[in-house]
């Protein structure tokens, strides 16, 4: 299985994918990567309500106590983001999250993190990237999960799919944030897509964002379900049908030509 993510790294630069422990072993209810999307597609009103959401989620006392009702009390948390590729100087060192300041703290520097877009749109290379941070990182923790956001269908680099099943298959789970504000009918329902094609894992979710405004509770609803390890209610799932898993893929110009092998 190491060997197919080294397939998904040879198609996308990622950078850095060393992680930094800060404590050897340190035992935690969770792991948790919040891989945030910053495509081309993402404006800047949906940047700065997607990073505003998670510095409210992080710090509001529904986490905190999400947090603290846990068996050991706390979590590891890290974070980066991702376009075509993995901005590797995004990627912010696993940190403990225990009490209130910590959470504070790590939510401070994604807000004074600066804004920087990037072309194109790799689900797949943001989940191969993620999968990579776990081992060595200096913790132990009970589940380990990828909370991955986009506003649209992977249409670069490798296909998803098989991302998606190579973080499953090292116990990773893979929860999507589908970012819905302004619908494309070209691929058709996002959080469908989530379903289908990028979530995977025991108790796997997806939680739709329609409107700005929503945008915070949306991502507050999903960091407590993730943290608390409850299933979440039936309507939090999109319902999985049979969605094209290379849909973004046959909507990129040249399709013929740089998917020769999919496209059959």
């Amino acid at each position: 299985m190491l060997a197919a993510l080294a397939m998904f790294f040879s198609v996308t630069a990622y950078g850095d994918t060393h992680a930094v422990a800060t404590e050897s072993g340190t035992v935690v209810d969770l792991e948790l990567v919040l891989a945030v999307d910053v495509s081309g597609s993402m404006d800047l009103e949906e940047a700065q309500v997607q990073r505003a959401g998670y510095v409210s989620a992080l710090t509001h006392p529904e986490f905190l106590a999400a947090i603290r009702e846990g068996y050991n009390g706390r979590i590891a948390l890290s974070y980066y983001e991702w376009g075509g590729s993995v901005s590797a100087n995004s990627r912010m060192p696993w940190a403990l999250i225990e009490t209130a300041e910590d959470a504070r703290r790590f939510a401070q520097k994604i807000k004074e993190r600066p804004f920087a877009s990037m072309r194109g749109t790799s689900l797949s290379a943001a989940l191969a990237y993620g999968s990579t941070l776990f081992e060595g990182n200096g913790y132990d923790g009970a589940r380990r999960v990828i909370d991955v956001s986009g506003d649209g269908p992977n249409n670069y680099g490798a296909p998803v799919a098989p991302a998606r099943d190579a973080a499953t298959a090292l116990g990773i789970v893979v929860n999507g944030l589908a970012i819905m504000i302004r619908p494309s009918a070209a691929y058709g329902p996002l959080d469908r897509y989530y379903a289908d094609c990028v979530i995977g894992g025991p108790g796997a979710f997806v939680v739709a964002v329609q409107e700005p405004e929503d945008f915070a509770i949306a991502i507050r609803r999903k960091l407590v379900l993730e943290v608390s390890g409850r299933l979440p209610p039936p309507n939090v799932f999109a319902a999985a049908g049979d969605s094209d898993c290379l849909i973004g893929e046959k909507l990129r110009p040249g399709f013929d030509q740089y998917y020769p092998e999919l496209n059959r």
